[in-house]
This record gives structure tokens, sequence and C-alpha cells, in this order.
């Protein structure tokens, strides 16, 4: 099979039967081999009905339905697990995303050897207020931590091939990071396309302004991880040498102005007294509790199987 498409919706019973020719009349009229995975992730309305109808009469189509909704990243996820097609292919079901620009995805995945390709809206049709604004900012920053420079993360519009979505673990809110995620897993070749974008026919967008804060969250986490998952100990053991320095430092500085008093008899407080007793405390506390948790770090890391300290790509006669 050519092609998964893997397409995550809630609340998209009016878009899907058009989305649906949409997206055949581009299959057929390529001549592609294909899927079509919808991702019910706890609709309300009549989506799972519709999607049901659907895999009735075309053999293409295939549908997974969540008891609730449990957000896009585990709707994606589930979806990568089940697809079967050498690229896949995936698309949000408002009708935003343009099916049209699936030829062109796939070819850059199967001739120019790109292991994924994520799409850029460059030109929106989404408030500028609400979206095109903070979409820039979000992006810039996604741009510095992850060294990946694409322009738009978030695009619903990306094609991947197969091996990487089996290798990358999709949870959270972390589809706003997937590229990151991909060059995590040691995917090198990750490109841009820029995509056509259309103004939403049906319905209301479902983000609101809470994603940012939740993406900006969820970037640091996968910065921490990416760079401290398998090594625990080398952020946390440097914190805590820090505090030890700051605590050390302040206690040296309490006992020689305490010391030089007492030599010329010059009045002084008690140590308890000072203001830097409590630093130099309240620093080796800090250092205590960073080396303990670096430690609890590494032990658990150390006994958990399931975590993966490294996957290998090739073998030879082994």
């Amino acid at each position: 099979m050519q092609i998964s498409l893997v397409i995550p919706l809630l609340n998209e019973a009016k878009s899907l039967p058009e989305l649906y020719r949409w997206i055949t009349e581009v299959m057929h009229r390529e001549g592609f081999s294909y899927e079509i995975i919808f991702l019910d992730d706890g609709s309300t309305d009549d989506s799972w009905q519709i999607i049901s109808g659907l895999a009735g009469k075309d053999k293409h189509v295939k549908g997974l339905k969540f008891r609730r909704n449990y957000g896009k990243s585990q709707a994606l996820n589930a979806g990568f697990k089940v697809a079967q097609g050498d690229v896949v292919i995936t698309m949000d079901a408002d009708l935003q995303d343009n099916p049209e620009e699936i030829p062109v995805l796939y070819d850059m995945i199967t001739k120019e050897n790109y292991d994924m390709v994520s799409g850029w809206k460059k030109k929106r049709y989404d408030s500028k207020l609400k979206k095109n604004w903070p979409s820039k900012v979000f992006n810039w920053a996604a741009r510095k931590v992850s060294g990946l420079p694409l322009h738009d993360f978030n695009c619903g519009l990306k094609a991947y091939k197969n091996q990487v979505v089996k290798d990358i673990d999709v949870y959270g809110e972390m589809h706003r990071y997937i590229p990151f995620l991909v060059k995590n897993e040691g995917f090198k070749k990750i490109g841009e396309k820029v995509v056509r974008h259309q103004a939403r026919k049906y319905g209301e967008t479902k983000f609101g302004s809470d994603r940012f804060i939740k993406g900006v969250l969820d970037l640091i986490t996968l910065w921490f991880l990416t760079r401290f998952s398998k090594r625990p100990m080398h952020l946390f053991g440097a914190l805590g040498i820090l505090m030890f320095v700051i605590g050390g430092l302040a206690t040296l500085f309490i006992l020689a102005v305490k010391a030089y008093k007492l030599y010329y008899n010059i009045p002084t407080h008690l140590v308890t007294d000072r203001p830097w007793f409590y630093i130099a405390l309240a620093a080796m506390i800090l250092g205590s509790q960073f080396f303990l948790a670096g430690f609890l770090g590494e032990m658990l890391l150390k006994n958990n199987d399931k975590i993966k300290r490294y996957k290998i790509d090739k073998e030879l006669n082994l």
C-alpha cells in the first residue's frame, strides 16, 4: 500500500462527506493504493455514524472511535500504530487542509527521500489576533529550542515514512512538536512545503487561548526530556553542585566576618541572626534535594526495562 491518510477529528460531521469525496477524487486520479483512517476523538455529533456509513461502502475507509475526548496527540498515536502505507500523511478533518497537496507530499517522501515533510500554511485565513500572531511567536520559540528551521510546526498536513511514525511516541499535547520528536529519534532529513490553506467552512475551531500556555509548557518539557531523560543526574547534579557552592561561599563569608570581628573585639551578633546563615542553610538543603532527585532518576532509569536508551537502525551478521 502506498499511502495511509490519518485524520483525527472531533465533531466534524458536516465536513466529513465532502472531505471523503475530495480525497477519493485525488486518490483515484493519481492511481494510488491507499487507506483512509478516521480517528473519532470522542465526538458527540454524528461523526461516527458518517464514518461507519463510509466504511460500509468503501473498503479503503477505516475508523477508530475513542470512548471520550483524549486529545489530538492520542488520536494521532493510535492512527500511527495501525497505518500500513509506505507513506503516512496526516491532515485535519475541517477542510482547512487541501487534499490536492497529497501527490506532491508523496513524491517528496518517495523520490526526494525525506523522512518527514511538514506543511507550512504561509497564507492563512485565521484571525490574526487570535491565531496568526500567537502562532508566529510559538513557532519562533519552537525553532530556537528544536534547532529545526520550520515555519509552521503545528500544521496538520504532514507526510512521513512509515518507519518514522512507528518509532515516535506522540503523547500529551506533543502533536505540536512532532518534527522535534522525529529529529530526536535520529531522522535527519526533515523538510517543509508551502501548502494551501482554506478558511473553515463548517463549525468552529476546537482550540482555545489556553493552547498557547500548554504549548509553552510542553516545549519546556520536551526540551528537558530531550537533553536529560537519559541522564537526569547531569541536570540535577549540576544544580546540586551550584547550590552547594552558593551555600559554601555564604558559610565562608559568615565565618570570615565572625572571625574578623572577634579578632578585633568588634561587637557582633549571633550567626543565626544574620540573613546569610539562612541563605547558606537553604542552599545546602536544596543542593541535597537536587542530588537526591538525580539519584532517584538514575535508579528509575536503570531499573525500568521499558525505557529505550537507544534504537538500532541497521544490523550486520548478528
